[in-house]
């Protein structure tokens, strides 16, 4: 595992934060939208370059 995956994943894993917490808090569809295809693409790219 190098740094760049880890990297990505962390930042994945920081981004689904902010979707959970945006949610929980009632933000607007459309930024949590925004932060969930941000959160999956930064996961996807931490996992393929595994």
């Amino acid at each position: 595992m190098n740094k760049a995956s880890s990297l990505f994943i962390l930042f994945g894993l920081f981004l689904a934060g902010g979707v959970y917490s945006f949610w929980k808090q009632k933000q607007s569809r459309s930024l949590i939208t925004l932060l969930a295809i941000g959160s999956l693409s930064a996961l996807a790219v931490g996992l393929l370059r595994l």
